[in-house]
């Protein structure tokens, strides 16, 4: 069998067996919902399209926005021969077989367009393959990945492509596409004769998190158990209801819950949405809003996330974003990771949201953070100068006669209990790196530290006291 087959058509009689999903599939652009940004007419891709002119494309985007759906579509509008792989299933062999089939056809003025459904799941080498292909022009290549190509796919590749950005469907669109589905009698459910509110629909594209897939499956199923809850008991008219004599299938907010049980939220915890997502929840922290740090903080957590890898970065957000602002943020932190450790899950949870709405409504300080980083700059950038003399421990006789410990001030000895005393290396010593802020504690820390400066500068000269005699 040639590899050159025909991508079947949407419009097949036989729908048996094939999901909802499948079968709703748009045929053309004019059926496509979402995406205004790229196949509104005069946007690139869809000139692209149109003119039959497509180059090789990345589409990246959340699962269920329509990167195979504008594939399939591409195929059916194109003159190139059109081969679908499937990167969980191919490898290289198969790669190789195709490219070389590719090169024939060139030959013999043949378009080849190759479409890698998760492409992000072939490794390197596998991708080198295209490579040689997509620059001689024996392939056009369309690759459809849900994770961030910068990541997932190989440089010389990602620059020989265009890379188009999917965004997931707004609640609309969806409630749009499944309103098609429940009316259309030949590839949809219009047979089943089903009716359903705004409301039910809304409430299957809400659970659906912007994925049309996902969407289509949960009424498919709805679709199922409407049909079952409404159909006659035997001959018994008596005991049937309105919807059972008027021959409509009411799906009803209880049958889709039924449909839904446990809502799948999109989440990865290795891929960029884990990242995505902490980093929500520590721009919230950080701005003071305690509503938007429990969101995502649940986002993760009913997502299936590590409860520690949540505590390790809250308590990351109270050295770094809290500091000595509020001294407390620390140990409050550090007992929600014990409590999640202590009592599991998902008791812990409560643990984690009080550390967050403590630190989103905590005084804001980087101060400390910014104070150390400089610190690390001057200790990378600067001479490793030795520890000045008058701060060296002298516990030998050579070491006192060699200078350790000479001209140490021993500040209990002062009045003031500060000495006018040099504590950093020579290349540092009018350095400043902690500037404490006006927010929560450090207010009174700041006027500590004018305090303790303004001691040191009045400090009279006195004797001084070794090392070895304290």
């Amino acid at each position: 069998m040639s590899l050159f087959h025909a991508i079947p058509d949407g419009n097949q009689s036989d729908n048996r067996g094939r999901p909802l999903a499948d079968r709703m599939r748009p045929r053309t652009l004019d059926e496509f919902v979402g995406q205004e940004h790229l196949i509104a007419p005069g946007k690139p891709l869809r000139a692209q399209i149109e003119r039959d002119d497509i180059g090789s494309l990345i589409f990246w985007g959340p699962p269920g926005t329509g990167k195979t759906t504008l594939a399939k579509i591409i195929a059916n509008m194109t003159r190139a021969e059109f081969i679908e792989f499937s990167a969980v299933l191919s490898g290289i062999k198969e790669i190789k077989q195709v490219m070389a089939d590719a090169e024939r056809g060139r030959q013999y003025g043949t378009r080849t367009i190759v479409f890698v459904d998760e492409i992000h799941r072939f490794n390197k080498a596998q991708q080198d393959a295209f490579l040689p292909h997509v620059e001689r022009g024996n392939i056009r290549l369309i690759g459809a990945t849900t994770e961030n190509p910068s990541f997932e796919i190989i440089s010389a590749l990602l620059s020989r492509s265009r890379v188009y950005v999917l965004k997931p469907l707004t609640e609309e669109q969806i409630v749009l596409l499944l309103r098609r589905a429940l009316e259309d009698s030949e590839r949809g459910l219009g047979a089943m004769k089903l009716s359903a509110s705004d409301d039910v629909l809304r409430q299957i594209a809400n659970y659906s998190s912007g994925d049309a897939r996902s969407a289509y499956n949960v009424l498919e199923v709805a679709a199922a158990l409407a049909t079952d809850k409404t159909r006659a008991p035997g001959k018994d008219k008596a005991a049937a209801t309105p919807e059972m004599i008027s021959g409509v299938h009411q799906i009803t907010t209880e049958i889709v819950q039924d449909a839904l049980q446990k809502r799948v939220l999109l989440y990865d915890k290795a891929g960029e949405e884990h990242y995505n997502l902490i980093s929500a929840l520590h721009k919230s922290v950080r701005n003071s809003d305690p509503d938007a740090s429990l969101y995502w903080l649940a986002r993760m957590l009913e997502a299936g996330e590590d409860p520690l890898y949540v505590a390790r970065r809250i308590v990351r957000m109270a050295v770094e974003d809290i500091g000595l602002a509020d001294p407390s943020a620390l140990a409050l932190c550090m007992a929600a990771r014990d409590a999640v450790d202590f009592i599991g899950m998902p008791e812990g949870n409560l643990a984690l949201a009080q550390a967050a709405v403590y630190l989103a409504l905590a005084p804001k300080s980087n101060a400390l953070y910014t104070a150390y980083s400089d610190v690390q700059q001057d200790v990378e950038r600067t001479a490793a100068e030795p520890v000045p003399l008058h701060l060296r421990n002298a516990p030998t006789g050579l070491m006192k006669n060699l200078g350790y410990g000479q001209g140490y001030q021993y500040a209990h000895d002062l009045e003031s209990k500060v000495a006018d005393m040099q504590c950093l290396p020579d290349n540092l010593k009018d350095r400043r790196y902690y500037q404490p802020t006006l927010e929560g504690a450090e207010k009174r820390i700041r006027e500590q530290l004018q305090d303790i400066r303004r001691r040191r500068s009045q400090v009279p000269p006195a004797g001084t006291r070794s090392e070895s005699e304290e």
